[in-house]
């Protein structure tokens, strides 16, 4: 036989053992999933909650006009600081200066009625108590006169004469009494007038000094949206008036973040918070929780759901304001701010990491039966096909080189891992990736683990 026979005769004897090793290698191996996995662990947990708002202080007032005329002074421009009660601005006053002179004046005319006429009563008063003496003696001299004329001591028409002026004299009493009560009334009446014009200066003195704005508290001019000579009206009815400017304390300065839905129950006042402001890079404040909205808002418009007419889908926000503890003199309000809220701390708990959980049908779970019909799951009762498709979260175990599916229950979520409350252990295998893996991955499926660096495109995928 020759040599190059034998070559040939040896290389076919090896590819075919190495065909029937290579297929009993492929056979040993059909069937098996290649995992990722990861050893169950303690360690310490923080759940927090990230909103987006601004910067604002925590007390702050729109300065608004009360009227409707020209600025003829500004005092103080933006960023200006001011003390409480100092003149910010002065709007055009003729008119309503001239109104309180002449109502002024017509209070001191009207006081002066009453002095008049205070002085009236009293002489209606005084002309009372003499009508009425005069009727006394008339009435005295008339009586008395009677008697004489009974016994014809006097004649006749001396008795008519005394009665005639006792008459005279109780009817002229009646009517000093009579101009008693009107001067009483015009007295009165003088009174109120003078309250009437008082009260219309008020109004005037009102009107007056709704031309000249001072500063509600001390503060820093963070707003001055108006010039001199223009024009500002106040607002009417669902039409807001002009603002002169914004006034702010800046000793206490907050962020104003609007917070998920789904994530404002875990918020409790008091809670720590870290801030990060975007016109200041690279560094972090601390912070507290300090007031939590109780009202949602539409996301779209930041409107309250309490004023709105109908209901509706969308996406709603809840606002909380963080107190910085130590914010820096260069903060101005508007700044955009992030808040990282810490809702949950634990120490030293058994964590997982978050991809590893799966849901799995309860039905799926069960093992398959052999030699029943196929249609025995539809024909089930409606209870037992209800309990089949209830899902439970868990993950898989490696135990016997096989994947289990473990029902856990969890606690706090942090950045990348989450607390297992119940149904792991400390040192557990369980299968972490891949996320195609772990999305169709059977319970009681034989696995391969390969923790090595996944592919790029695995990771894509």
């Amino acid at each position: 036989m020759k040599n190059w026979k034998k070559i040939a005769i040896v290389i076919g004897v090896v590819v075919v053992v190495a065909a029937v090793v290579g297929f009993s290698v492929m056979q040993s191996r059909k069937g098996v999933v290649q995992v990722q996995t990861g050893k169950v662990g303690k360690s310490e947990l923080a759940s927090t909650v990230t909103a987006s708002g601004e910067i604002k202080p925590k007390t702050y007032v729109n300065v608004g006009s009360n009227g409707y005329g020209k600025i003829t002074k500004l005092y103080v421009k933006e960023g200006d600081r001011v003390k409480q009660g100092q003149i910010l601005a002065t709007l055009e006053n003729i008119q309503p200066e001239a109104d309180v002179e002449a109502t002024r004046a017509a209070l001191e005319a009207a006081r002066t009625d009453v002095v008049a006429q205070q002085a009236a009563l009293k002489t209606s008063t005084a002309d009372v108590n003499r009508a009425r003496a005069d009727a006394q003696r008339a009435e005295l001299d008339w009586k008395r006169a009677e008697q004489l004329y009974r016994d014809q001591l006097i004649p006749k028409s001396e008795f008519d004469a005394k009665k005639a002026a006792y008459e005279a004299a109780a009817a002229n009493m009646e009517q000093s009494q009579s101009r008693v009560a009107q001067a009483k009334a015009q007295a009165e009446a003088a009174t109120r007038r003078v309250n009437q014009q008082a009260a219309t200066l008020r109004r005037y003195s009102d009107v007056l000094s709704k031309t000249v704005y001072t500063a509600p508290f001390e503060g820093v001019v963070t707003n001055l949206p108006v010039r001199e000579g223009e024009t500002v009206v106040m607002g009417i009815q669902n039409s807001p008036g002009s603002t002169l400017m914004t006034i702010a304390d800046n000793s206490v300065i907050t962020a104003e973040v609007k917070v998920d839905e789904t994530d404002i129950v875990n918020v409790k006042l008091g809670q720590p918070a870290e801030v990060t402001i975007d016109a200041i890079p690279k560094k972090k404040f601390k912070g507290t929780v300090t007031e939590i909205g109780n009202n949602a808002l539409l996301r779209s418009t930041g409107v309250a759901t309490s004023q709105t007419t109908g209901g509706t889908q969308e996406a709603k926000d809840f606002k909380v304001v963080v107190t910085l503890q130590e914010p820096p003199e260069n903060l101005r309000p508007g700044l955009s701010a992030t808040a990282k809220i810490t809702t949950a701390t634990r120490q030293n708990v058994l964590a997982i990491p978050i991809q590893a959980l799966t849901i799995r049908q309860r039905g799926d779970l069960e093992p398959k039966n052999k030699g029943k019909d196929k249609g025995s799951v539809q024909a089930a009762e409606p209870e037992k096909a209800k309990l089949a498709k209830e899902e439970l979260q868990g993950v898989f175990v490696i135990r016997n080189k096989k994947a289990e599916f473990v029902p856990v229950e969890t606690g706090i979520t942090g950045t990348t891992d989450i607390e297992v409350l119940s149904g792991l252990k400390d040192g557990d295998e369980i299968i972490t990736g891949s996320y195609k893996v772990l999305r169709t991955l059977r319970n009681g499926a034989s696995v391969k683990i390969d923790n090595s660096a996944p592919k790029k495109e695995e990771e894509q995928s």
